[in-house]
């Protein structure tokens, strides 16, 4: 499939949030917690690095490979042609054993973002295996991109993004927030930190808010770890039955609430507890344990 690369304007912030929790949830349904839990390390930088003395077109296929083998894909024939192409590169989804893969001929210069467009095309075959997708083609691109940087290939993407006086370059669908969003979502599932790897600032700076965001949702009621002051407005909100513009939960059941809902902060589905209890609540989709002050 077409992937975009670049972009004259570089988005920031997550304009994509729904999508993005809409991939999280669908990841952990279709592979289930145990299957998420088949990728704790992420692929690692010599594995996907091409050295400027490799011969170009072997060493491809020798990153190609290590995505593949990564991402749990059969092992089987890999070609990869550069080429000119609208697009930064594009894969074949046939049903063969042999995976084709086609990257535009800019990147015959640009050694280091090779590997980040692989992962991309690569996780494209891993999810058309699974039979996961979604209905429009945009969303699709996303769901490529979450799942790529959640099961551990798609650090690359966000260490492709550079913004300078000299070159401007965004590798994917998700804005730099939102990959390092999603990286963090990873990182505090397997207790992994992707920061070592970032040869961009720019990239680790994208990181670092992205971060700041899953760190949010972990300490925003009705979780029992959020602070004293969203504590103090929740319960307020609870006493009106109706939450507040931009809170991260909805009530139900009058004045005061009976019921509150909220998105589980490891794979975005959303759930509903009684209100006005201290309790665990258990995510049906990814098993995760939260405890509940609601």
């Amino acid at each position: 499939m077409p992937h975009r690369q670049e972009a004259d304007r570089v988005i920031h912030g997550f304009p994509h949030r729904a999508v993005v929790d809409a991939s999280l949830t669908a990841l952990h349904r279709r592979l289930s917690p145990a299957g998420v839990r088949r990728f704790p390390a992420s692929v690692t930088a010599a594995d996907v690095a091409l050295g400027d003395g490799e011969d170009l077109r072997p060493g491809t296929r020798r990153v190609a490979r290590a995505l593949v083998r990564h991402l749990g894909l059969p092992d089987a024939r890999v070609t990869v042609d550069f080429r000119p192409m609208e697009h930064a590169g594009s894969v074949g989804l046939a049903p063969g054993p042999e995976y084709s893969v086609e990257v535009h001929e800019r990147f015959r210069t640009r050694r280091r973002d090779i590997g980040a467009v692989l992962a991309h095309e690569i996780t494209h075959v891993l999810l058309h295996r699974l039979g996961l997708c979604f209905p429009g083609t945009a969303e699709n691109e996303i769901l490529t991109d979450v799942t790529a940087a959640y099961l551990g290939a798609g650090w690359l993407l966000l260490d492709a993004y550079r913004e300078d006086g000299v070159e401007r370059q965004r590798l994917g669908y998700l804005t730099p927030e939102e990959f390092g969003y999603v990286l963090a979502k990873r990182a505090e599932l397997f207790g992994e930190d992707p920061s070592p790897w970032f040869t961009s600032h720019v990239a680790y700076e994208a990181w670092v808010r992205g971060r700041a965001e899953a760190r949010r949702e972990r300490t925003a009621p009705p979780l029992a770890g959020a602070g004293p002051v969203e504590r103090r407005r929740y319960a307020w909100e609870r006493r009106r039955g109706r939450a507040g513009e931009g809170a991260p939960y909805a009530f139900d059941g009058g004045a005061p609430a009976t019921g509150v809902s909220f998105s589980c902060p490891v794979c975005r589905r959303r759930l509903r507890i009684p209100a006005g209890r201290t309790l665990r609540a258990r995510c049906g989709v990814c098993g995760t344990v939260l405890e509940c002050a609601a």
